[in-house]
């Protein structure tokens, strides 16, 4: 079930962001988010120069990844906070620079666990119907203060990097 407030995303250009917060290795077929927003959590609130305390899921994958798709493929996922610089970063953390630019942003409600419809969706029906293509940036989501996991109100932002087509 494709669970978006809209169809259409809107389609800001934003700026930089830093970020910091814990990453990992992992595939579609060997899913760790839990494991790393558990290993992330407990440290959140060492971050003292965080902007607004909204959660960041963000993957970066490598060029080409959802083409000839294979949920094998390794790919690094980033639990995260948005940080005003990286002066401070604490102990076991690491930081990361989103790229500004163009970006697709979904509004999702509804549980994580049945999210995947959505996904396919964006990647295999809006994406290529639409005037725009994937940049390789990394794709992210916000979970603000309207998150609430495997609750079936939960609200979240999924914000994929795309540029014009032409």
């Amino acid at each position: 079930m494709i669970n978006l407030i809209n169809k259409e995303p809107r389609t800001p250009i934003t700026a930089a962001k830093k970020l910091i917060g814990k990453k990992m290795s992992m595939s579609f077929s060997d899913n760790k988010t839990v494991e790393l927003w558990k290993s992330f959590m407990p440290h959140r609130n060492e971050i003292e120069n965080n902007m607004n305390g909204e959660l960041y899921s963000v993957q970066v994958y490598k060029q080409g990844f959802f083409e000839n798709f294979n949920p094998h493929k390794k790919f690094i996922k980033w639990a995260a906070i948005e940080v005003t610089d990286f002066d401070l970063i604490p102990k076991g953390l690491h930081n990361l620079e989103l790229p500004g630019g163009l970006y697709a942003v979904f509004s999702y409600r509804g549980k994580v666990s049945e999210a995947s419809d959505t996904f396919k969706y964006i990647y295999y029906e809006w994406l290529p119907a639409s005037e725009y293509i994937l940049d390789d940036r990394p794709h992210f989501e916000i979970l603000g203060e309207k998150y609430k996991n495997e609750e079936p109100d939960s609200r979240e932002e999924i914000w994929i990097p795309v540029k014009s087509e032409s």
